[in-house]
């Protein structure tokens, strides 16, 4: 096991009661809340009046309109009301999208210069943070317990993570009767990426983690086990509650810490939506089964363990391995998604772009050649 050190502050207010407790965690922050969220869709469910309700005691300034896939555009508008009315908390309430933009504009408001800087400068550290809370309406990213973020740039196309430690949300609000209305196709999408963030840390060449091997399976099968549930009965709380806090156990550190992790199908998703806007989980679930072909044979250990552990599979070890990885795109594929770049209306005309900027950079663990990510890209088709 590799050396680590292991610091998350974010307090998780958990269940049927969290919406209540809104006021009780903002009061200690101020009375100045920029109350930030996306295209509107808390303003048709209801969760819009509960929290309005609850914030009848601050100050509160909106900001609405933050999209799937955050642009940089739209939130300098989103950093420019921040400056003038100048909040001591902000309050995300939407998904990783809506959370991840609001994570930008708390680290940029008081940046003396752009927003951009911010993501693309790793070593950039603004002089101060606005605290941030959110409100959980989707689950997938694990952006709520977590200090990363992604966003997007349009005008050229770009789509890079940034993070930093003032960024991890001093508190968040996890109901899930906050995902009853969540349609599903984003509930979908949502269980790939969590998902997703799993394999990124589970499938590995660190054979000496068991416990942090252990909390992953467990995580993968929870998914597993809910995830037909939450789609076809949307106001079942149980599994809409192990959805929620399967993603959010995702990616918080904990599987992370002491293991290789590798990133390479988030970093070539993030070409597919910078290029084409596609949902991110939708990517993510046509990418990973292709992206387990090529990183079989140098993973081969942890692959049979995932098809042991996970599935359920017996055999001698090419057909575990065989098996394990059809069963993922199986089980994707019973999530109601598309599951080629064909059916999305995508085709190859911006790959020579895309593997010129992924040749030597996706996957940290052994980072893929030209040729392999052409391969992953032309089986996606």
């Amino acid at each position: 096991m590799n050396d680590f050190i292991l610091h998350n502050p974010t307090k998780i207010i958990f269940g049927k009661t969290a919406m209540q407790k809104i006021v009780e965690h903002l009061k200690p922050y101020g009375a100045k809340v920029l109350l930030t969220y996306g295209g509107g869709s808390i303003k048709k469910n209801g969760i819009y009046e509960k929290i309005i309700q609850q914030l009848a005691g601050f100050t509160v300034q909106e900001f609405s309109g933050i999209e799937p896939n955050p642009r940089i555009e739209t939130l300098r508008k989103g950093i420019e009301i921040a400056r003038a009315f100048q909040p001591d908390i902000i309050l995300a309430v939407g998904g990783g999208s809506v959370i991840d933009g609001s994570k930008l504009i708390a680290a940029a408001t008081y940046y003396n210069g752009d927003a951009w800087d911010i993501v693309t400068n790793p070593d950039l550290n603004p002089s101060k943070y606005i605290p941030l809370a959110t409100v959980l309406t989707l689950a997938a990213t694990g952006s709520e317990m977590n200090r990363g973020a992604v966003i997007s740039k349009w005008e050229t196309h770009e789509k890079p993570a940034f993070g930093r430690n003032e960024l991890y949300p001093v508190f968040s609000i996890c109901d899930p009767q906050n995902l009853y209305s969540v349609p599903k196709d984003q509930t979908a999408y949502g269980i790939v990426d969590a998902y997703s963030h799993v394999l990124e840390q589970y499938i590995n060449t660190t054979l000496d983690a068991p416990i942090q091997d252990r909390f992953s399976e467990g995580i993968l099968l929870t998914l597993i086990e809910n995830a037909l549930t939450a789609i076809q009965e949307p106001t079942n709380y149980t599994a809409r509650a192990n959805v929620m806090f399967s993603a959010t156990m995702a990616l918080n550190n904990l599987i992370g810490v002491g293991v290789n992790q590798d990133w390479a199908t988030h970093q070539i998703e993030h070409e597919f939506s910078a290029f084409y806007d596609i949902p991110h989980g939708a990517g993510l679930a046509i990418i990973t089964p292709r992206w387990m072909e090529v990183v079989k044979d140098y993973k081969t250990a942890k692959f049979i363990q995932y098809g042991k552990r996970v599935w359920g599979i017996s055999g001698d070890d090419e057909d575990i391995i065989a098996n394990a990885i059809q069963k993922t795109y199986d089980f994707f594929a019973s999530l109601g998604i598309k599951m080629s770049l064909k059916e999305w209306g995508i085709d190859n005309a911006h790959f020579p772009e895309m593997i010129q900027r992924l040749a030597g950079k996706a996957g940290k663990e052994k980072p893929l050649t030209a040729h392999e990510i052409q391969t992953i890209l032309n089986n996606c088709l």
